[in-house]
């Protein structure tokens, strides 16, 4: 078998209902979320397991929702002793993927990713900027249509997801102006996202000074394996450059696809997405089909995923 990496998924796979099952069942998950509880002042677990929808939804929650579902599952193939070759995360999966390459603390990475949340909140006033996902163009013609919207507003990449599949961000009048003439530009489909602000764009810069001071009080580690970093989609091994990364990565792209095919060039050839959800299975099978996906979202997945592992796929 190939190298195995372990990817954890961003904002816009929660779900009501994330992690329950699995908790329910294994003492260590459900230790994971308890801590997340304790270090956060409130019971994350029950708005992961009951909702409402609407209070997961907002940033400042979704971020530490997500990072804890994926690492109460991460704890559990980590004790079958199954290790990666590289880790890496979508946005705020980042910062799962530090956990689990040991270069942050649990606690640590939950309190900084509510933090997160909070500067990005903050950062443009809501209503004022937002996110469209752009449906069958190239980097080039995405550059073109951004450009021809600047009379609007910012507007600018934020997500190269797949082949075909970008996100934009910027302030809303330019973002929805892009949305209407994407089809004069070619693009198959365009489509406004449901979130609250226009993440990875020149916008959160205020939002990403705000991290840097943060990130000055959490103790950052060398990875014990490397990480592919969104920012760059190169291995990142030593905590300078992991510090570096996150502060960027609030107002840069991030580079979904390039990340996948630099795995892909190292040897990778099965990646096991851990956490809420299929997202970037999807993304993945869209990059390489020739690639093996593996996710684990609950008992079965987690069962299926090991016994695929074990057996060399």
């Amino acid at each position: 078998m190939g190298k195995i990496a372990f990817v954890f998924p961003g904002q816009g796979a929660q779900y009501v209902g994330m992690g329950k099952e699995i908790a329910e069942n294994f003492t260590q998950a459900r230790t994971i979320f308890e801590k997340a509880d304790t270090r956060l002042g409130y019971s994350l677990s029950d708005l992961c397991f009951n909702g409402p929808e609407d209070k997961l939804k907002l940033t400042v929650h979704t971020q530490p929702a997500l990072l804890t579902t994926s690492i109460a599952f991460y704890q559990l193939i980590k004790e079958e002793g199954i290790q990666p070759d590289y880790v890496a995360g979508h946005s705020l999966g980042e910062y799962s993927a530090l956990v689990a390459a040991e270069a942050l603390d649990f606690t640590d990475a939950v309190w900084l990713v509510e933090q997160r949340g909070k500067f990005m909140q903050q950062a443009v006033p809501p209503g004022e900027g937002t996110m469209a996902a752009i449906l069958g163009l190239d980097i080039e013609k995405i550059e073109e249509l951004c450009k021809s919207c600047s009379d609007e507003g910012v507007v600018e990449p934020a997500n190269f997801n797949c082949p075909g599949q970008i996100v934009i961000a910027g302030q809303t009048p330019a973002v929805e102006k892009a949305v209407s003439i994407a089809k004069d530009f070619g693009a198959k489909r365009a489509m406004l996202l449901p979130v609250s602000g226009p993440f990875h764009s020149s916008l959160l810069k205020s939002a990403s000074m705000k991290l840097a001071k943060a990130l000055e009080t959490i103790e950052i580690r060398n990875p014990i394996v490397p990480l592919i970093a969104n920012i760059t989609a190169k291995p990142v091994t030593t905590r300078d450059e992991i510090r570096e990364g996150l502060v960027n990565q609030v107002s840069g792209s991030v580079k979904w696809e390039q990340s996948v095919r630099e795995m892909i060039a190292l040897g990778v050839t099965t990646f096991v997405e851990i956490g809420a959800g299929k997202v970037l299975s999807g993304l993945i099978k869209k990059i390489d089909r020739q690639v093996k996906t593996f996710n684990i979202e609950d008992s079965l997945s987690f069962q299926e995923t090991v016994e695929g592992l074990k057996e060399g796929v």
